[in-house]
């Protein structure tokens, strides 16, 4: 899962929203963040974990070229993104607008985020990147600005020509797979390890 869909479990758990996100750019040992990102460096931890070793995931995976191996779960990520953001009135009650702007907020607020994303969250907020998954243009673009912060950007060759080839087959598998991620996010937090809290 990419931000979006980060920020949407961490609403739809009722955890940091703020928190949630810091786990993308959190590495290392959870108890060296302060208190209040521990939650929500574990859940995301936790919808990683889950979504990498999936099934359902596993064989979207293997539907992609050879030659983008290495990459297909990078784009699998943001093509889910993109698939929560275009059916967002299904998962949410709030318009995406309205929620980009609650998660902007509270990621400006909080306090002791990791510098990777404290430097990037004026740029989320100003380019609106939250609610720019919702078009096909908006998803080529996180394609684009993601194969520009990787070591070796070729494994993104043709990226963009693969995920709108797949585009009924990682519909399938995101509206499958998603509706369980979003249940176990609510049991995680129940389960949450009194250490993190």
């Amino acid at each position: 899962m990419n931000f979006l869909a980060h920020l949407h479990l961490a609403d739809n758990s009722k955890t940091s929203l703020a928190a949630n996100l810091a786990g993308d750019f959190a590495k290392g040992s959870i108890e060296r963040f302060p208190k209040h990102l521990q939650q929500g460096i574990w859940l995301h931890r936790q919808i990683d974990q889950l979504t990498d070793t999936h099934e359902i995931v596993k064989e979207l995976e293997s539907k992609f070229p050879a030659r983008l191996k290495r990459a297909a779960p990078i784009l699998i990520d943001l093509a889910f993104d993109h698939m929560l953001a275009k059916y967002w009135d299904e998962y949410h009650e709030s318009s995406l607008k309205q929620f980009a702007l609650k998660a902007y907020d509270a990621i400006d607020s909080c306090e002791a985020l990791p510098d990777t994303l404290q430097s990037l969250a004026p740029r989320m907020r100003s380019e609106n990147w939250l609610v720019a998954y919702q078009s096909r243009a908006g998803l080529n673009q996180a394609i684009d600005s993601v194969s520009k912060r990787v070591s070796k950007p070729e494994i993104f060759n043709g990226a963009t020509a693969a995920v709108k080839s797949l585009d009924i087959e990682i519909e399938i598998a995101f509206r499958t797979f998603y509706p369980q991620l979003m249940a176990y996010s609510r049991i995680w937090t129940r389960n949450t390890p009194a250490e993190y809290l």
